[in-house]
């Protein structure tokens, strides 16, 4: 992985083989980026994402291999219990052109992927609720 600074927004390159929501997390906790957006693209071979279903409270998830580009990822970095959080969707498109999307789990780069992640100066932390069954801002 390799980023550059501009003002509050990082470009940032993650390289072949490297997972991407760690990658961020990791990047996000090592510059000290508690607050912010994320918006990238580039191509996966192997991804998970998943699906909320609100009824059971419950995830379902989907891995997909072979080739797909990310078009787009896009999420947010805010905090719970002090720790980084990202929150992240993207829609991954096979080489039919047929999309999949949803929360992202994982996704090892195959080829690149670019991102502008853009630093909020604050912090919002996250508490699960009960009734919905998930984390959410908690601005208290």
């Amino acid at each position: 992985m390799e980023y550059k600074k501009f003002g509050n927004k990082y470009i940032v390159r993650i390289d072949r083989g490297e997972e991407i929501v760690e990658t961020l997390k990791k990047f996000c906790e090592e510059n000290h980026i508690r607050l912010g957006t994320i918006m990238g693209l580039g191509a996966t071979n192997k991804a998970k994402i998943g699906l909320y279903n609100i009824k059971e409270k419950k995830y379902y998830s989907k891995e997909l291999t072979g080739d797909h580009e990310i078009a787009p990822l896009y999420g947010n970095i805010s905090t719970m219990k002090s720790e980084v959080y990202l929150h992240i969707h993207a829609n991954l498109c096979n080489q039919e052109n047929k999309a999949f999307g949803g929360h992202l789990n994982s996704a090892v780069v195959s080829a690149t992927f670019e991102a502008v992640i853009e630093v909020i100066d604050g912090e919002v932390d996250r508490a699960f609720d009960e009734e919905i069954g998930l984390n959410l801002y908690n601005f208290k």
